[in-house]
């Protein structure tokens, strides 16, 4: 393809359009992000089964602790079965996030990102790479949902199953912190108390990944961790996120109807480093649409996150430096991939 003609698609549409191009062959230069996007399968990716961690059956609630405790210190990541979301919601918020990107475009750049800080962002990925700005494979939808409620007012219906997914994500959260505080040795409520859980910052996220001519030059997203507590994803059945596990990329192939998990910055700064942030990333493929759905779950915005300070007094010292966590968010919002990540700024030197 022309340079001219390159410049002028990339200029003019979005990625899902760029996609359906009749004259894309190649992708544009400024989509390239050299990474080898083979990921390995695991049999013993961890699997936490929410009805028992809510049972009140002992035996059945202290299985369920075990495996939240041992994914969460080993893997940082866990396959959520059995939480009580309907079936119905879960595949509701897929299909409304996807008619978001079938939107006219006029619609869909009403909400072009102005600033870190706007509620509601849509448009394609960016990302900074040794030095430079790249496009990503990707375009999204964010929007802030809680304690304040932002949303596109199109489609239809799209505020109201946000609204519903969100608060029901919300009970899960709460359950799936009590027992984590539980593991930690903590006493009851020390998660909810030290974050302000009853505002907790959730943040709404659509990802659609178009098919690719050429998924070995670029990606959808690039390795990060993520701000908050635990980061929940469910997607339309098309895989595509990994996380790395002892220096290697993992599939995160999961059961239909499940959530995939990850623990974020801000359990990491709170176990004082106990429970490790997951680096991840979102990778293309040649044949089919993905669409995702995320939820970032974090403390209250105006809460300064730092360690435990039950758990500082175990280990000796703090090993990160506090911050307000809605400052936290709007600075890695700003695209610092591929620098000197928000989490790695707030660790204490010995």
């Amino acid at each position: 393809m022309a340079p001219t003609a390159t410049a002028a698609l990339v200029n003019d549409l979005c990625v899902k359009d760029l996609a359906q191009s009749s004259h894309l062959k190649s992708i544009p230069s400024q989509f390239t992000f050299i990474n080898d996007s083979k990921g390995s399968e695991s049999d013993s990716l961890p699997v936490v089964d929410f009805s028992m961690l809510v049972s009140h059956n002992v035996d059945q609630r202290s299985k369920a602790l075990l495996d939240l405790r041992k994914a969460c210190e080993d893997w940082g990541f866990f396959v959520l079965t059995n939480h009580g979301i309907p079936e119905t919601l879960m595949k509701a918020i897929v299909d409304v996030s996807l008619e978001f990107f079938e939107l006219p475009e006029e619609e869909k750049r009403r909400y072009e990102a102005k600033s870190a800080s706007d509620p509601i962002k849509a448009g394609t990925g960016t990302a900074n790479a040794a030095n430079h700005k790249i496009l990503l494979w990707r375009d999204f939808m964010k929007s802030y949902v809680h304690p304040n409620f932002y949303c596109p007012e199109k489609p239809q219906h799209l505020r109201e199953i946000v609204s519903e997914y969100t608060e029901k994500s919300r009970l899960v959260l709460r359950k799936l912190l009590q027992g984590i505080c539980e593991n930690l040795e903590l006493e009851e409520g020390s998660i909810d108390e030290a974050m302000n859980l009853d505002s907790c910052f959730q943040l709404y996220a659509a990802n659609f990944y178009p098919p690719c001519p050429q998924p070995d030059l670029t990606i959808g997203i690039p390795p990060h961790t993520d701000h908050g507590l635990l980061t929940f994803l469910i997607h339309n059945g098309v895989a595509g996120l990994q996380i790395e596990h002892n220096g290697v990329w993992f599939n995160t192939n999961s059961p239909k109807n499940s959530i995939l998990v990850n623990t974020a910055d801000h359990l990491e700064i709170f176990s004082n480093g106990r429970y490790k942030s997951v680096k991840h990333r979102a990778v293309v493929n040649t044949e089919a649409t993905r669409i995702s759905v995320v939820i970032a779950n974090g403390p209250a915005p105006d809460v300064i996150v730092s360690p435990s300070a039950e758990l500082v007094k175990r280990d000796g010292r703090a090993l990160y430096a506090p911050l307000k966590y809605i400052e936290y968010v709007e600075t890695m919002l700003s695209n610092q991939y591929g620098g000197k990540g928000n989490l790695e700024c707030l660790k204490i030197q010995e």
